[in-house]
C-alpha cells in the first residue's frame, strides 16, 4: 500500500499543480477585469464625457427664443436628438427664478416634491449624477466640486454630495437648478408585454394649468389627459419611444402657449373645458364640445374675453428634454420654463408669426386644440394689439 502511495504521489502532485495553476489563471483575469473596468476612462461613458462650458457667463446670457411658432398646429413628438451635455440651459434669470423656486415649493410643497417608495433609488441617482458629475463638469464657472460637496458660486451655497432623503434631493435639485424633473419607471406592462411607463417622482415649480400631484403614479397616456388628440395621434408612438430609449441618448422638444397672467406656478387656468371653466374649476374634462351652442358656454367666454389684459399676457414655452439613468433605467423628463411678454415679442420682430400661430391653432390636425388652449378667449384681443 505504501508503495502504491508513493507511486501516485507525483501523480497527484501534477493535477493539484495544474488545478492551481488553472484557479489562480481565472483570479488574474478577474482581476484584470477589474482594474479595467475601474480604469476605463470616464470620457468612454457618455454620462461622464460632458462638454464644459468654460467661459460661461450666466448673467450676461439672455433666455433663448424657444417657441416652435407654425401658421398651423400640429399635435407632433417633434423629438430633437441631443447630446447628455445640452439637457440643461442657464440663463441670465437664473438666480430670480431660484429665488422664486424655493418661495413655490415652501409654499406648495405637495404639490411641488413627491416621490413613490419605487422610485427612492432613481431619485438618489439622479441626485447623484447631477450634483457631483453633470453640473461641474459641464459649468465649471458656476458649480466648483469642494471637500464638501459641490459650491455653488451664484448663492455661495454647498451643495452635500449625499442627500439626506430622496425628498431632500429632489428639494435641493429644485433649490439649486432653474428645470423640473419628472421621473418615469415602467411600473405596468401592456397586453402585448412591452412596458407602461407611470410617473413616480417630481420636482415641479413651474407646472403649466396642470395638477402634477394628481399625476403621480398615473401612466404616461393618463397623464396627458385630457389634452385632445393624445390619444389618437401620439399615444401609442410614445410609449413605443419611451420604452425603448437608450442609456445615453436624450432628446428635446418644445411646446408652446399664451396665458393671461405672469404666474409661473399655476395648477389650473390655462385651458378651456366644454362647460366654460378653466381647469381650476372644472367640475368636467371634456374639451370635445367646442362647437356647443351653449349660451352659458358663450357667455363664459365672452367674458374671459373681456377680462384679458394685455401687459398681463405672456408667451410661455418649455424646452423638454428626455434621457434614462444608467443605473436604475429610471426615464428623467425634464423642462425648463421660458416666459416673454407680448411687447418684447413685438421688440424682438416676430409679433406676426406668433399672431398666424395663434390663429393656426384651429387649422392643423387637432382643431380642438384651439378651444383646449383658450384661444377662442384671448386671441382676438392678442392678435389685434400684436399687429398694432
Amino acid at each position: 500500500m505504501d508503495l502504491i502511495v508513493v507511486c501516485l504521489l507525483p501523480a497527484i502532485s501534477a493535477v493539484l499543480y495544474i488545478l492551481w495553476h488553472i484557479i489562480r489563471s481565472r483570479d488574474i483575469q478577474q482581476v484584470r477585469g477589474n482594474v479595467d473596468e475601474k480604469s476605463r476612462p470616464p470620457e468612454q461613458d457618455p454620462y461622464h464625457d460632458i462638454e464644459p462650458l468654460q467661459d460661461f457667463d450666466w448673467s450676461t446670457t439672455s433666455p433663448i427664443r424657444n417657441s416652435p411658432l407654425k401658421p398651423k398646429y400640429h399635435l407632433t413628438m417633434a423629438l430633437e436628438n441631443i447630446s447628455l451635455s445640452d439637457i440643461l440651459a442657464m440663463d441670465n434669470t437664473y438666480a430670480e427664478r431660484i429665488k422664486t423656486r424655493r418661495t413655490v415649493m415652501d409654499e406648495h410643497p405637495d404639490a411641488t416634491l413627491r416621490c413613490n417608495y419605487v422610485c427612492e433609488p432613481a431619485v438618489l441617482e439622479l441626485y447623484d449624477w447631477m450634483i457631483n458629475t453633470f453640473l461641474p463638469k459641464r459649468f465649471p464657472g458656476i458649480y466648483h466640486r469642494t471637500a464638501k460637496g459641490t459650491l455653488n458660486t451664484v448663492n455661495s451655497e454647498t451643495i452635500p454630495s449625499q442627500p439626506k432623503s430622496p425628498m431632500a434631493a429632489l428639494r435641493t435639485l429644485g433649490d439649486h437648478i432653474d428645470t423640473d424633473f419628472l421621473l418615469l419607471l415602467p411600473s405596468s406592462t401592456a397586453a402585448d408585454g412591452s412596458p407602461i411607463y407611470h410617473l413616480e417622482a417630481f420636482v415641479t415649480c413651474f407646472p403649466s394649468g396642470f395638477s402634477t400631484q394628481k399625476k403621480l403614479g398615473l401612466p404616461l397616456s393618463e397623464t396627458h389627459t385630457p389634452v385632445p388628440g393624445y390619444k389618437a395621434k401620439l399615444e401609442k408612438s410614445m410609449d413605443r419611444f419611451f420604452a425603448k430609449i437608450e442609456c445615453g441618448r436624450a432628446v428635446k422638444r418644445s411646446n408652446w402657449a399664451l396665458t393671461t397672467h405672469p404666474l409661473l406656478f399655476t395648477e389650473g387656468g390655462n385651458h378651456l373645458y366644454a362647460n366654460g371653466k378653466t381647469d381650476m374649476y372644472a367640475e368636467e374634462k371634456d374639451v370635445d364640445d367646442t362647437k356647443s351652442d351653449d349660451k352659458n358656454l358663450k357667455d363664459d367666454i365672452l367674458r374671459q374675453r373681456k377680462e384679458v389684459v394685455i401687459k398681463h399676457c405672456r408667451l410661455r414655452s418649455e424646452r423638454q428634454t428626455l434621457f434614462r439613468l444608467p443605473k436604475t433605467k429610471a426615464l428623467v423628463f425634464s423642462f425648463k420654463t421660458y416666459q416673454y411678454t407680448l411687447a418684447d415679442v413685438k421688440k424682438d420682430g416676430y409679433a406676426e408669426q406668433l399672431a398666424e400661430a395663434m390663429e393656426g391653432l384651429s387649422q392643423g390636425n387637432v382643431p380642438e386644440m384651439d378651444f383646449y388652449k383658450r384661444g377662442v378667449v384671448w386671441r382676438e384681443p392678442v392678435a389685434e394689439y400684436l399687429r398694432s
